[in-house]
């Protein structure tokens, strides 16, 4: 009778690991060589690949596919000619000034309430904090409601914003205010406040101390959150459907435009329009992309 001492693949001793197909034992808490891809790249593999492009394509791609074919059902000329009415050219440009002047206005004043929400302390800072999300929890059009009653023509402090540009601006700042605080919050919770501390000691400025050290740092968050706050600004319906008042060549939004077009039987210019939106959007995203990646890169650099 054999000696089990002499038999192929002996058991491993208690602790050593798991025993391979060749007899010798894996490395301790390895689970073989057929998970070796997800231990050492932490990958999904070709499945979690396919899964998530055809998860991708389903909700994202297709559906764009499919504006843009039926926006160019009547071929260039036709889409050429949509997008280039005076109309449309001028929700287009209502849309991209006022977007520009709310991202502008979010960047400074979402970065503030960041600053503060980070380092101040003060009496309700909790209830402050989950303020900022409340946009992102609140339909749109309700928005607009209390946008209209407070600036509206029976407005209870006297200030009248209906159907005024300034009114898109109120309206599209409320909603898109979350994006850049959130974006900078958490970078400037990991900021050290002892390189600071230190540029201070050395006797730099509060003003040369946040613009050479904090600044660079914040930098491609605040690029990041204002490209998010411009790309949802020139898509933006519901906060703008009342207060804004809807005057073509005047406070007309695209979206707006398209909604027009829609009703009154045209899909093909509301498909045009819309494409056109999607382009403005996707190049200022890449551009700002790009721009941050390079500050970022510049901020290693420096360090």
């Amino acid at each position: 009778m054999t000696d089990s001492s002499n038999s192929v693949g002996t058991e491993p001793a208690s602790g050593s690991g798991v025993a391979t197909d060749l007899g010798k034992p894996a490395a301790a808490g390895s689970r073989g060589p057929n998970w070796s891809w997800l231990r050492v790249t932490g990958s999904v593999g070709p499945l979690g690949i396919a899964t998530a492009v055809l998860w991708l394509s389903i909700i994202v791609l297709l559906p764009l596919a499919a504006l843009t074919v039926s926006a160019f059902d009547e071929g260039w000329a036709g889409f050429w000619d949509a997008v280039t009415s005076p109309v449309a050219l001028a929700s287009l440009k209502v849309t991209v000034f006022v977007s520009v002047i709310v991202a502008l206005i979010n960047v400074v004043m979402g970065t503030l309430i960041a600053w503060v929400l980070v380092r101040d302390d003060f009496p309700g800072k909790g209830v402050v904090n989950a303020l900022i999300d409340l946009p992102f929890a609140l339909p749109t059009i309700v928005a607009s409601i209390v946008l209209l009653s407070l600036y509206g023509p029976q407005s209870p402090i006297d200030i009248h914003l209906n159907a005024t540009q300034p009114g898109l601006v109120v309206a599209l700042a409320f909603v898109t205010l979350p994006f850049v605080v959130r974006s900078v919050q958490p970078v400037l919770i990991e900021v050290d406040k002892e390189v600071e501390q230190a540029a201070l000691s050395l006797g730099a400025d509060n003003w040369t101390t946040f613009r050479r050290i904090v600044l660079p740092t914040l930098t491609p968050a605040i690029i990041s959150g204002g490209g998010l706050a411009f790309a949802r600004a020139i898509g933006e319906y519901g906060s703008v459907v009342l207060i804004g008042g809807n005057i073509p060549r005047e406070t007309q939004m695209a979206s707006q435009y398209i909604q027009q077009q829609i009703e009154v039987d045209r899909p093909v210019a509301a498909a045009a329009v819309s494409v056109a939106l999607l382009a403005i959007a996707f190049v200022s995203l890449l551009v700002l992309r790009l721009f941050a990646e390079r500050s970022a890169r510049k901020e290693q650099e420096a360090r």
